[in-house]
């Protein structure tokens, strides 16, 4: 869901916006949500250690050695509903650029960094202070550029950090929702008792969060009709074969199945040949995105129909 959480917020936030907001400052505020809604995975920069220690070793052992490392602090106090609106005070507070709101702002992240480092240990002190210098970091880029006040700011960064733990209920370790306080027992949600048809299922709805994403950004671009989708995004249905290939893909075991089907995708931007007229054109890049969507649709459905017609 790392792409998925960015899109989720740009969605909602610029398809609501719309309502009450020109298209472009509808996609300006999705566009600020969503790079908020990004910063609570920084916690993952620390699978670099474990990557490092798996140099030479095969594309499966990096990637388990990346995940086993990165989940040591992943979904912690980043992913927490108390700590969301303390940042996105903290970012608004930057965005004014007063030196007492800045000075504020530069307090706030303090108490938070120190806070964390008392409650959880030294490394999830430091992660705390990479999570807080990313949002005054978007903090930056929105004063510099979106034109957006402290209360904007906040709204939206509140918005972004608080989405971005839902999408991570399906997958993995549930985030600690509300750190540092004690939490309610919070599990994983099971989409199916079958391992496979559940991480298919999570697949589906981060494809639906790209869709919804992408349909919200091209009717917001003056109103664009929807591009057409080449007849090259069938070829997607051949995926099904990978069912015989690829061990069947779980939570545990996701990378062959999703780096292979996303890779179906580049059919959107392959060049248009015709011989006949000797042309060699590239699609337009509209057309390429959901060209390549449509593929990894088409794909990800073909896979599902053949894995419960053989195991099902």
């Amino acid at each position: 869901m790392f792409v998925g959480h960015a899109l989720l917020a740009f969605a909602l936030v610029a398809g609501a916006a719309t309502r009450f907001e020109s298209p472009r400052r509808a996609l300006v505020f999705g566009a600020v949500a969503a790079a908020f809604a990004a910063v609570p995975d920084v916690d993952i920069g620390y699978a670099v250690v474990g990557l490092a220690g798996a140099l030479g070793g095969g594309p499966l052992e990096l990637a388990s050695a990346f995940w086993e490392t990165g989940n040591v602090v992943h979904r912690g106090m980043t992913h927490s509903l108390v700590v969301a609106p303390v940042a996105a005070l903290a970012a608004a507070a930057w965005v004014d650029g007063r030196t007492p709101a800045r000075a504020l702002g530069v307090a706030v992240t303090g108490a938070l960094v120190a806070t964390t480092a008392v409650l959880s240990g030294v490394l999830a002190g430091l992660v705390a202070i990479a999570f807080a210098l990313a949002c005054l970091a978007v903090a930056e880029v929105v004063l510099r550029r979106a034109d957006l006040g402290p209360r904007g700011t906040f709204a939206l960064a509140l918005v972004g950090l608080a989405s971005h733990p839902f999408g991570d209920v399906f997958t993995g370790e549930p985030p600690a929702l509300f750190y540092p306080f004690a939490s309610p027992s919070i599990e994983t949600v099971t989409l199916h008792p079958d391992p496979t048809l559940h991480l298919l299922g999570a697949f589906g709805l981060e494809l639906a969060t790209v869709w919804a994403a992408l349909l919200v950004w091209t009717r917001l671009r003056e109103g664009r009709s929807l591009p057409r989708v080449d007849a090259r995004a069938a070829a997607g249905a051949g995926y099904a074969a990978s069912a015989f290939l690829i061990p069947a893909p779980t939570l545990d075991l996701s990378y062959p199945f999703v780096f292979s089907v996303l890779a179906v995708g580049l059919v959107g931007v392959a060049p248009r040949v015709r011989i006949r007229r000797r042309e060699f054109a590239r699609p337009a890049p509209e057309r390429a995105a959901y060209t390549g969507l449509s593929a990894v649709t088409v794909a990800a459905a073909a896979y599902a129909v053949a894995y419960v017609s053989l195991f099902g």
